[in-house]
């Protein structure tokens, strides 16, 4: 075994999550003193001494979950499932919880390792606390405070001595571990599109969880998988919601991890509900993943509830109102029975393919040459405007950079031209591009200052000469 699984386990509000990014020493789950905020299963690496392992935090589980709660506890299940160590967390501040003989029930029924940790120690007497968790049945509890890291290092040695009992190898420092592999895909959409589903849909099982209800997904969940040996990261993020609706603190943090997603992607999946159309919440996403530079693919999801005539004339709006992205794929999808989904893969292969293409400086500088010869730049101040050569400046999104003279008064409308001139000769579609100006220095401007000097100088020097003929 290369890399053991290691899932955190407990009822709500037990500290999994700061647990999670204290071993993972990141701050990738969401922690606030709110139960029920981890509502999927979300992974991690952590490495103890050289030695990686996979962290699974897992939503709370109670014993009487029914609705979203139900689905947030088959996200336990199956991470229990996964693990090959469990750390059962539990509250040292509250004692023992009925839910927490329910969470004990769960896993004596398992043949696996099961620790257990009593969380929030500080601040008291450990002996007299952690007396009531024996009847638990799992063993002396193992005292930590999570928020604060005490106890954490005699944890995490008990852990690497089970680690040598599974035989694993240690990690080799010089070789880079890449936590989203392959291309990155982020879904992100309003409140209650499909987001989840589409999710769940790609991946092939229901990986997160997706519930008819708006605000289900809180975190962003990345999930790495292939397809037809191509790799690929789904990042399933939370719904975004206008800011002045935007209420619970919790939300807020929500929105600002998608945008992190967004930026994290290679290409983002705007997903649109057809039944409500294209909102403005909609035009706000998309300028952000534009401001962002990402490939954009756009599903317009639960087409299959619409009548014929409704279709036609949802086709219409979306046509004109995103005319100013006319490179970006619009897919008509059911997320839910799976119709058109299989399509998006090959928006997704050409925007990612877009956005990572290396180009050479001269064929973008004779792209920019065969350009300014069928539509020279403006005259300005009585001068043209004189682009000279353009090279690649970056990828995801390509960005080409262009030198010449007064490039700052180049208007956006040239801009626009030279970006579909670059568009369409380079055969680029799916990814937006940047066109980005930078002004060569005048080679002449110090020498002009000098011949001014020496005029100067000449003209005194002729003063002098007819004041002394005088």
């Amino acid at each position: 075994m290369k890399t053991p699984v290691v899932a955190l386990v407990g009822r709500p509000n037990v500290g999994k999550s700061t647990l999670f990014n204290r071993l993972t020493r990141s701050r990738e789950a969401l922690v606030a003193d709110y139960p029920g905020l981890t509502r999927d299963r979300k992974y991690g690496w952590a490495s103890l001494s050289g030695h990686p392992f996979l962290l699974i935090d897992t939503g709370g589980l109670t014993g009487g979950e029914a609705g979203i709660d139900a689905a947030m506890a088959e996200q336990s299940r199956a991470a229990i499932e996964e693990a090959n160590v469990i750390l059962f967390m539990v509250d040292a501040t509250s004692g023992v919880a009925a839910s927490d003989q329910t969470v004990a029930g769960i896993l004596r029924q398992t043949d696996k390792p099961v620790w257990l940790v009593a969380n929030k120690i500080d601040g008291q007497n450990a002996e007299i606390v952690l007396s009531e968790f024996f009847g638990l049945g799992f063993g002396t509890p193992l005292a930590i405070a999570a928020s604060h890291g005490r106890g954490v290092g005699a944890l995490s040695d008990q852990l690497l001595g089970h680690f040598s009992l599974l035989d694993v190898e240690p990690a080799d420092p010089s070789e880079e571990r890449q936590d989203a592999p392959g291309i990155r895909i982020g879904v992100v959409g309003r409140p209650n599109v499909g987001k989840s589903t589409l999710v769940n849909r790609m991946f092939g099982e229901d990986r997160v969880v997706a519930f008819d209800s708006p605000g289900t997904t809180r975190d962003s969940i990345y999930i790495p998988f292939e397809r037809h040996n191509e790799t690929y990261t789904l990042i399933d993020t939370a719904g975004v919601r206008r800011r002045g609706r935007v209420s619970e603190t919790v939300e807020k943090f929500s929105i600002v991890k998608t945008l992190q997603a967004i930026d994290d992607s290679n290409v983002v999946i705007l997903i649109i509900d057809a039944q409500e159309g294209l909102v403005e919440q909609d035009m706000h996403l998309i300028g952000t993943i534009l401001d962002a530079g990402r490939a954009l693919v756009v599903a317009v999801n639960k087409w299959d509830h619409l009548d014929p005539g409704i279709r036609e004339k949802v086709r219409g709006t979306l046509k004109r109102r995103l005319s100013f992205i006319p490179w970006a794929k619009v897919h008509y999808i059911s997320a839910l029975h799976g119709t058109g989904v299989g399509d998006l893969y090959g928006s997704i292969r050409e925007g990612y393919d877009a956005a990572t293409i290396k180009f050479s400086t001269h064929a973008l500088t004779q792209i920019l040459q065969d350009a300014v010869t069928d539509h020279q730049p403006p005259l300005v101040r009585g001068r043209r405007i004189k682009l000279r050569y353009a090279h690649q400046g970056g990828m995801n999104p390509p960005r080409i950079v262009i030198h010449g003279n007064q490039t700052k008064e180049v208007p956006e409308a040239y801009r626009r031209y030279l970006e579909n001139i670059y568009r369409r000769v380079l055969n680029i579609s799916g990814s937006p591009i940047k066109i980005e100006f930078k002004s060569s220095d005048n080679p002449f401007a110090n020498r002009k200052n000098k011949l001014t000097q020496r005029q100067i100088q000449r003209k005194r020097r002729l003063m002098k000469f007819v004041k002394r003929k005088k």
